[in-house]
Protein backbone atom coordinates (compact mmCIF):
# COMPACT_ATOMS: atom_id res chain seq x y z
CA UNK A 1 0.00 0.00 0.00
CA UNK A 2 1.41 3.28 -0.85
CA UNK A 3 1.24 6.04 1.62
CA UNK A 4 -0.96 8.33 -0.41
CA UNK A 5 -3.56 5.41 0.16
CA UNK A 6 -2.76 5.05 3.51
CA UNK A 7 -3.49 9.17 4.40
CA UNK A 8 -6.50 8.70 2.07
CA UNK A 9 -7.73 5.69 3.75
CA UNK A 10 -7.26 7.16 7.76
CA UNK A 11 -9.03 10.20 5.68
CA UNK A 12 -12.16 8.95 4.43
CA UNK A 13 -12.30 6.79 8.39
CA UNK A 14 -11.56 10.29 10.20
CA UNK A 15 -14.49 12.20 7.84
CA UNK A 16 -17.18 9.44 8.30
CA UNK A 17 -16.68 9.04 12.32
CA UNK A 18 -16.81 12.74 12.43
CA UNK A 19 -19.80 12.98 10.14
CA UNK A 20 -21.62 10.33 12.44
CA UNK A 21 -20.69 12.03 15.64
CA UNK A 22 -22.25 15.43 14.61
CA UNK A 23 -25.19 13.09 13.56
CA UNK A 24 -25.23 14.09 9.96
CA UNK A 25 -23.56 10.01 8.61
CA UNK A 26 -26.04 8.19 10.72
CA UNK A 27 -26.29 4.69 10.42
CA UNK A 28 -26.53 4.78 6.91
CA UNK A 29 -24.28 6.27 4.11
CA UNK A 30 -21.02 6.40 3.15
CA UNK A 31 -17.55 8.74 1.92
CA UNK A 32 -15.84 7.97 -0.88
CA UNK A 33 -12.54 9.47 -2.47
CA UNK A 34 -10.47 8.18 -5.66
CA UNK A 35 -7.28 6.71 -5.64
CA UNK A 36 -5.02 9.40 -7.69
CA UNK A 37 -4.08 8.05 -11.28
CA UNK A 38 -6.29 5.32 -11.15
CA UNK A 39 -9.90 4.05 -12.21
CA UNK A 40 -10.79 3.03 -8.93
CA UNK A 41 -11.76 4.84 -5.52
CA UNK A 42 -12.21 4.01 -1.99
CA UNK A 43 -15.58 3.33 0.13
CA UNK A 44 -16.81 1.39 3.21
CA UNK A 45 -18.23 -1.88 3.10
CA UNK A 46 -22.03 -1.81 2.39
CA UNK A 47 -22.25 -3.98 6.31
CA UNK A 48 -19.90 -1.48 8.18
CA UNK A 49 -20.57 0.19 10.96
CA UNK A 50 -20.48 4.42 10.46
CA UNK A 51 -19.48 4.58 14.00
CA UNK A 52 -16.75 1.92 13.98
CA UNK A 53 -15.07 2.45 10.71
CA UNK A 54 -11.28 2.01 10.37
CA UNK A 55 -9.09 2.56 7.87
CA UNK A 56 -8.37 -1.13 6.99
CA UNK A 57 -12.10 -1.76 6.17
CA UNK A 58 -12.06 0.09 3.31
CA UNK A 59 -12.53 -1.49 -0.29
CA UNK A 60 -10.90 -0.29 -2.95
CA UNK A 61 -13.97 -0.24 -5.81
CA UNK A 62 -13.89 0.20 -9.41
CA UNK A 63 -15.78 2.27 -11.79
CA UNK A 64 -17.99 -0.52 -12.65
CA UNK A 65 -18.54 -0.39 -8.57
CA UNK A 66 -17.34 -3.78 -8.41
CA UNK A 67 -14.89 -4.40 -5.25
CA UNK A 68 -11.08 -4.80 -6.09
CA UNK A 69 -10.34 -5.68 -2.96
CA UNK A 70 -8.76 -9.28 -2.03
CA UNK A 71 -11.00 -10.14 -0.24
CA UNK A 72 -14.36 -11.27 -1.09
CA UNK A 73 -16.01 -11.22 2.23
CA UNK A 74 -17.24 -7.35 2.01
CA UNK A 75 -18.92 -5.88 -0.90
CA UNK A 76 -19.50 -2.40 -1.80
CA UNK A 77 -22.70 -0.32 0.21
CA UNK A 78 -25.60 -0.90 -2.47
CA UNK A 79 -25.45 2.66 -3.98
CA UNK A 80 -22.32 2.77 -4.57
CA UNK A 81 -23.23 3.60 -8.14
CA UNK A 82 -23.70 7.25 -6.73
CA UNK A 83 -20.07 7.17 -6.70
CA UNK A 84 -19.06 5.24 -9.29
CA UNK A 85 -20.75 7.34 -11.89
CA UNK A 86 -20.41 10.85 -10.80
CA UNK A 87 -16.32 10.09 -10.36
CA UNK A 88 -16.57 8.89 -14.20
CA UNK A 89 -18.70 12.28 -15.12
CA UNK A 90 -16.52 14.57 -13.34
CA UNK A 91 -13.21 14.30 -13.68
CA UNK A 92 -12.52 17.48 -11.33
CA UNK A 93 -14.40 15.50 -8.52
CA UNK A 94 -11.57 13.46 -6.17
CA UNK A 95 -14.24 12.89 -2.94
CA UNK A 96 -17.90 12.63 -2.27
CA UNK A 97 -20.31 11.80 0.47
CA UNK A 98 -23.98 10.37 0.34
CA UNK A 99 -25.98 10.85 3.60
CA UNK A 100 -29.74 10.93 5.23
CA UNK A 101 -29.88 14.23 6.84
CA UNK A 102 -33.76 14.40 7.71
CA UNK A 103 -33.58 18.03 8.19
CA UNK A 104 -32.33 18.78 4.94
CA UNK A 105 -34.45 16.37 3.19
CA UNK A 106 -37.39 18.00 4.13
CA UNK A 107 -36.55 20.79 1.67
CA UNK A 108 -37.44 18.31 -1.37
CA UNK A 109 -41.13 17.23 0.54
CA UNK A 110 -42.78 20.50 0.68
CA UNK A 111 -44.30 22.39 -2.65
CA UNK A 112 -42.23 25.80 -3.25
CA UNK A 113 -39.88 25.45 -0.75
CA UNK A 114 -36.42 25.52 -2.35
CA UNK A 115 -33.07 24.64 -0.54
CA UNK A 116 -31.25 28.34 -1.27
CA UNK A 117 -28.02 29.89 0.48
CA UNK A 118 -29.17 31.50 3.25
CA UNK A 119 -25.30 31.59 5.65
CA UNK A 120 -22.14 32.92 3.95
CA UNK A 121 -20.55 29.97 3.69
CA UNK A 122 -23.41 28.27 1.45
CA UNK A 123 -21.96 30.47 -1.38
CA UNK A 124 -20.24 27.02 -2.10
CA UNK A 125 -24.03 26.03 -3.80
CA UNK A 126 -24.44 29.48 -5.65
CA UNK A 127 -24.84 27.73 -8.60
CA UNK A 128 -27.63 25.86 -7.48
CA UNK A 129 -28.90 23.01 -5.66
CA UNK A 130 -30.42 20.69 -7.67
CA UNK A 131 -32.78 18.07 -6.41
CA UNK A 132 -33.50 14.57 -8.18
CA UNK A 133 -36.63 13.76 -8.78
CA UNK A 134 -36.24 9.65 -8.30
CA UNK A 135 -36.50 8.99 -4.36
CA UNK A 136 -34.97 5.12 -5.44
CA UNK A 137 -31.81 3.55 -4.31
CA UNK A 138 -28.97 4.33 -6.51
CA UNK A 139 -28.70 0.71 -6.75
CA UNK A 140 -27.66 0.53 -10.82
CA UNK A 141 -25.25 1.99 -12.85
CA UNK A 142 -28.18 3.61 -15.08
CA UNK A 143 -29.45 5.00 -11.41
CA UNK A 144 -25.99 6.08 -10.79
CA UNK A 145 -25.78 7.90 -14.36
CA UNK A 146 -29.35 9.62 -13.73
CA UNK A 147 -28.24 10.41 -10.22
CA UNK A 148 -24.69 12.82 -11.67
CA UNK A 149 -27.14 14.12 -14.82
CA UNK A 150 -28.93 15.87 -11.83
CA UNK A 151 -25.90 16.79 -9.96
CA UNK A 152 -24.50 18.38 -13.58
CA UNK A 153 -21.96 20.64 -13.04
CA UNK A 154 -23.31 21.62 -8.74
CA UNK A 155 -20.92 21.09 -6.26
CA UNK A 156 -24.21 19.25 -3.84
CA UNK A 157 -27.66 18.19 -5.09
CA UNK A 158 -30.93 16.86 -3.11
CA UNK A 159 -32.41 13.41 -3.90
CA UNK A 160 -36.22 13.49 -3.19
CA UNK A 161 -37.62 12.15 0.07
CA UNK A 162 -34.17 10.35 0.57
CA UNK A 163 -31.26 11.97 1.22
CA UNK A 164 -28.33 14.35 -0.01
CA UNK A 165 -25.05 14.26 -1.95
CA UNK A 166 -21.96 16.70 -1.30
CA UNK A 167 -18.86 16.22 -3.86
CA UNK A 168 -15.31 18.25 -3.20
CA UNK A 169 -11.43 18.57 -4.01
CA UNK A 170 -10.39 16.73 -1.62
CA UNK A 171 -11.93 15.01 1.98
CA UNK A 172 -10.81 18.15 4.33
CA UNK A 173 -13.27 20.04 1.89
CA UNK A 174 -15.05 16.93 1.79
CA UNK A 175 -15.69 17.33 5.47
CA UNK A 176 -16.14 21.33 5.26
CA UNK A 177 -18.79 21.16 2.83
CA UNK A 178 -20.86 18.37 4.61
CA UNK A 179 -20.85 20.97 7.84
CA UNK A 180 -21.72 24.05 5.78
CA UNK A 181 -24.55 21.98 4.21
CA UNK A 182 -26.35 21.17 6.79
CA UNK A 183 -25.59 24.68 8.51
CA UNK A 184 -27.35 25.84 6.13
CA UNK A 185 -30.28 23.46 5.82
CA UNK A 186 -31.31 23.89 9.52
CA UNK A 187 -30.14 28.23 9.73
CA UNK A 188 -33.12 28.49 6.53
CA UNK A 189 -35.79 25.94 8.65
CA UNK A 190 -35.29 27.82 11.53
CA UNK A 191 -35.38 31.30 9.43
CA UNK A 192 -39.10 30.61 7.63
CA UNK A 193 -40.58 29.72 10.98
CA UNK A 194 -39.82 33.67 12.02
CA UNK A 195 -41.03 35.05 8.63
CA UNK A 196 -40.16 36.00 5.19
CA UNK A 197 -36.62 34.55 4.31
CA UNK A 198 -34.09 37.06 2.50
CA UNK A 199 -31.90 34.16 0.85
CA UNK A 200 -27.96 35.77 -0.37
CA UNK A 201 -28.46 37.44 -3.37
CA UNK A 202 -26.06 37.24 -6.46
CA UNK A 203 -23.88 41.25 -5.04
CA UNK A 204 -23.34 39.38 -1.23
CA UNK A 205 -22.51 36.08 -2.44
CA UNK A 206 -19.94 37.79 -4.85
CA UNK A 207 -18.20 40.20 -1.89
CA UNK A 208 -18.13 36.92 0.85
CA UNK A 209 -16.76 34.72 -2.21
CA UNK A 210 -14.22 37.56 -3.20
CA UNK A 211 -12.79 37.99 0.53
CA UNK A 212 -12.61 34.20 0.84
CA UNK A 213 -9.78 31.76 1.53
CA UNK A 214 -11.13 28.13 1.18
CA UNK A 215 -7.89 26.16 1.74
CA UNK A 216 -7.41 28.03 5.17
CA UNK A 217 -10.73 27.26 5.96
CA UNK A 218 -10.29 24.47 5.11
CA UNK A 219 -7.20 23.71 6.91
CA UNK A 220 -8.76 25.33 10.01
CA UNK A 221 -12.19 23.42 10.39
CA UNK A 222 -10.36 19.98 9.58
CA UNK A 223 -7.71 20.90 12.53
CA UNK A 224 -10.38 21.75 14.67
CA UNK A 225 -12.51 18.13 14.11
CA UNK A 226 -9.28 16.38 14.18
CA UNK A 227 -7.66 17.40 17.30
CA UNK A 228 -11.50 17.51 19.02
CA UNK A 229 -11.84 13.82 18.21
CA UNK A 230 -15.01 11.60 18.00
CA UNK A 231 -17.36 11.63 20.63
CA UNK A 232 -14.91 12.85 23.09
CA UNK A 233 -12.68 9.54 21.72
CA UNK A 234 -8.97 10.94 21.20
CA UNK A 235 -7.71 9.50 18.56
CA UNK A 236 -4.57 7.14 18.17
CA UNK A 237 -1.84 9.36 17.99
CA UNK A 238 -0.65 7.22 14.67
CA UNK A 239 -4.18 8.44 13.14
CA UNK A 240 -2.64 11.85 14.06
CA UNK A 241 0.53 11.57 12.57
CA UNK A 242 -0.79 10.84 9.22
CA UNK A 243 -4.01 12.77 9.16
CA UNK A 244 -1.94 16.04 9.80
Amino acid sequence: MSGIEEKLRHQVAAVSLILNAENILGYSGHISVRLPGTDTFLIQPGDQSRGQLRPEHLLVCGMDGKSRSLSNKERPPSEVYIHAEIFRARPDVEAIAHFHHDLTTTFTLVEGTALVPVKNHAVRWESGIPTHSDPSHVSTPALGRAAADTLGKHHAMLIRAHGQVVVAEDLPSLLTDCMHFTENAEALYRAMTLGNVIPLNATEMAAFRNDFHRPRHVAKLWDYYIGRGFDGVVLPSAWRDILH
